[in-house]
């Protein structure tokens, strides 16, 4: 049996705001194409799917641990005038007043490196949670999959539905002018045109709350897409009621391999045992090497100051000298005097002194580079090591119950499900048939109620009896369809042809 197709208007009030991945939905819109669309602009599954981008960042990180981290610091400063304190000592107490402000500036490069147990298995690590993100995205997707499917589904039963209701308004607008046609020939009274009336009043209103939730579906089905309301498109794939044919076994062994929740435990599962032996990185050494260079400049605001204190040492040496001169002097004998005319401040002295000063900002005087080495072993840390060792084993037992409970489930979804989908389909094929009797029976009514042998009370027990038969036959096969849906979900693929 195929499912039959309408073409869909949704009118709505509604205004949408234009999405940043906003796509066309084509005028006839197919499950498969659906499910694309939904894949690319869903956006909670957008959002779980950017979730691999991190993971691959986190893996570049891993990496990056394994290589030195390097620092580069500048710092620039300034001192005001005034004289510094040493305790109770200042520097015009040493003979150093009137000191003027100075401007300093220095860097330093470095270059560190840690190495331990953890690092080294970092990127292993982060692989491993990568898998599993992924294939936690492959769950979210296969979710994605089976909500658009339902909505689709949904959508076509409420396309059912009208087309009942319609039919049932049809039917009921027939009666009526059957009942209006006996009146005139006098065979019944003007009760049963009234109540033919009612009937045609009551479907009516079935056809326009059928339309309503026509409607409905029809939203709900462009939300799970991520579109905007008020798209006109058709439905175009057939869902055709199929006996199912499969057998356990064969579904559980496409489950083992396809089953997106399995996979994403399986996942965990690698990134546990990976998990217990970087906890295991407390017990062994790290070796640590870090290494520099540095430099500083200092330059002061102005020279006068240690102009004078060049003009200063060169009289003291000049008075020295004399002093010297006037002992040897009084010797017996003499001594010759010394030349104290070479103790002089010459203006290339005081340029000296200039040019020495020019040195903020980037005339750095270097330092000596350093390097170090340190090994860390550990001894005793409270037991820290050991707890967090044991969680982390178990983390991976959990894990592996986890997997053992999923594959139990699973076993049993897949039998419950296989068992459900052939009574839905025996069901459907028993309902179509209750449906044919139905019809037949309603055709025979109206023939009585022509000749006068039942009332119009009959008669509208006879459609109603139809209308429930039409309405079981339709909600069995979307039962049918909804529980194959369920199994495609389990198995991680699609069992329909």
């Amino acid at each position: 049996m195929k499912i039959g197709f309408l073409t869909i208007v949704l009118a709505t009030s509604v205004v949408a705001a234009p999405l940043s991945a906003q796509e066309e939905v084509p005028d006839r819109l197919s499950l498969e194409r659906a499910v694309e669309i939904a894949r690319a602009t869903n956006p909670g599954f957008r959002q779980t799917s950017n979730d691999v981008r991190l993971s691959d960042w986190d893996v570049r990180q891993a990496y990056g641990r394994l290589f030195p981290q390097a620092t580069a610091n500048a710092s620039i400063g300034w001192q005001g005038t005034g004289e510094q304190n040493f305790g109770t000592l200042t520097l015009g107490d040493l003979g150093f007043a009137n000191q003027p402000s100075y401007y300093t500036s220095s860097y330093r490069l470095g270059l560190n490196y840690s190495l331990d147990w953890a690092t080294i298995l970092g990127p292993r690590q982060a692989k491993a949670d990568r898998v599993t993100t992924r294939a936690q995205i492959g769950v979210a997707e296969a979710n994605l999959v089976s909500q658009v499917t339902n909505s689709y589904l949904e959508m076509l039963r409420q396309q059912e539905e009208v087309r009942i209701a319609e039919v049932q308004l049809e039917n009921s607008q027939f009666n009526l002018r059957l009942a209006q046609a006996q009146l005139e020939v006098g065979t019944v009274t003007g009760i049963d045109v009234g109540q033919a009336e009612v009937q045609v009043g009551r479907s009516e209103v079935q056809v326009l709350q059928a339309r309503n939730a026509l409607e409905t579906a029809g939203i709900r089905l462009l939300q799970q897409l991520g579109q905007s309301m008020g798209q006109e498109f058709e439905l175009s794939t057939p869902f055709v009621l199929t006996e199912p044919t499969w057998e356990v076994a064969e579904l559980h062994d496409m489950a083992l391999t396809g089953n997106p929740t399995l996979e994403a435990r399986r996942g965990a599962r690698v990134s546990a045992d990976v998990g217990v032996s970087s906890a295991r990185s407390p017990y062994l050494p790290t070796v640590s090497v870090s290494t520099g260079w540095s430099g500083f400049t200092r330059e002061a605001s102005s020279t006068d100051f240690q102009i004078v204190q060049a003009q200063s040492q060169v009289a003291g040496s000049i008075a020295s000298c004399v002093n010297t001169n006037d002992l040897y002097s009084r010797l017996v004998p003499p001594l010759p005097p010394l030349d104290c005319s070479r103790f002089a401040f010459t203006d290339s002295q005081r340029q000296a002194i200039i040019s020495q000063n020019d040195q903020f900002p980037f005339g750095f005087l270097g330092s000596p580079p350093t390097l170090s080495l340190s090994v860390s072993i550990p001894i005793f840390s409270g037991l820290s090591r050991q707890r967090n060792l044991e969680a982390a084993r178990l983390q991976r037992d959990d894990v592996v119950e986890q997997i053992r409970e999923q594959e139990i489930a699973m076993e049993a979804d897949i039998a419950i499900g296989l068992a459900n989908a052939r009574t839905a389909y025996q069901s459907a094929l028993l309902e179509e048939r209750n449906r044919q009797l139905a019809d037949r029976q309603l055709l025979l009514a109206r023939e009585r109620y022509q000749l006068g042998e039942i009332t119009f009370v009959d008669l509208v027990a006879a459609q109603t009896v139809l209308a429930q038969a039409e309405v079981d036959q339709i909600r069995a096969v979307f039962a049918y369809h909804d529980v194959v849906t369920n199994l495609e979900a389990l198995v991680g693929a699609s069992l329909r042809n």
